[in-house]
Parts: structure tokens; C-alpha cells; sequence
């Protein structure tokens, strides 16, 4: 009887401290994607910069801000392709300003 109490002893810390782990674990997981998603607003934004800076009349043609743009769209499908496994916990807002600044660049 008391191996019984000291398995069901040794079950609730076990049970405890896993769900801890699994608590921390989900915070770290929602900070990651809130700053993912960050991430990616400034390096969108950018871009669009660049691309804008690109098609001004003094810069059109340099072949340095072409490669800028190039690099960048690298960096933010990479950072897209991190954002989409994470994306299950944006908010809406963030989602409506992602697809604003998809559509200035359009």
C-alpha cells in the first residue's frame, strides 16, 4: 500500500513539472510568433522601400539595389515560410496589415 502512495507520489510531481515544461514551452512558442511576425512587417517594409527607391529615375537601373531587392525577397520568404508555421496565432489585425502591405507593392 504505501509503494502505491509513493508511486501516485511520484506520478503528481512528474505530472506537475511536465505540465510546467509544457506551459513555458507555449509562452516561448507565442513570443516567437509575435516577433516573427514583426520581423517580417519591417523586412516587407523594406523591401517596398527599395522597390520604390529602385524605380526613381536617379537610382533606375543600379545594379546594387537590384541585388538589395533580390536578397530581401529572399529574407522575407524565408521568414514567410517560418511565419505560416507559426501563423496560428496572429491576430486578425496583424493579418489586415500583412495584406495591406501586400497590396502597395501590387
Amino acid at each position: 500500500m504505501s509503494q502505491l502512495y509513493l508511486l501516485l507520489a511520484v506520478s503528481l510531481v512528474l505530472n506537475g513539472a511536465l505540465i510546467w515544461y509544457l506551459i513555458k514551452l507555449l509562452r516561448k512558442f507565442v513570443f516567437i510568433s509575435e516577433n516573427l511576425a514583426d520581423l517580417y512587417l519591417i523586412t516587407r517594409a523594406f523591401q517596398v522601400f527599395a522597390k520604390n527607391m529602385y524605380s526613381m529615375d536617379t537610382y533606375h537601373g543600379e545594379p546594387m539595389i537590384q541585388e538589395l531587392i533580390f536578397r530581401m525577397k529572399e529574407v522575407n520568404e524565408e521568414i514567410n515560410t517560418f511565419r505560416e508555421i507559426f501563423e496560428h496565432s496572429l491576430d486578425e489585425v496583424l493579418e489586415e496589415e500583412l495584406n495591406a502591405a501586400e497590396e502597395e507593392e501590387k
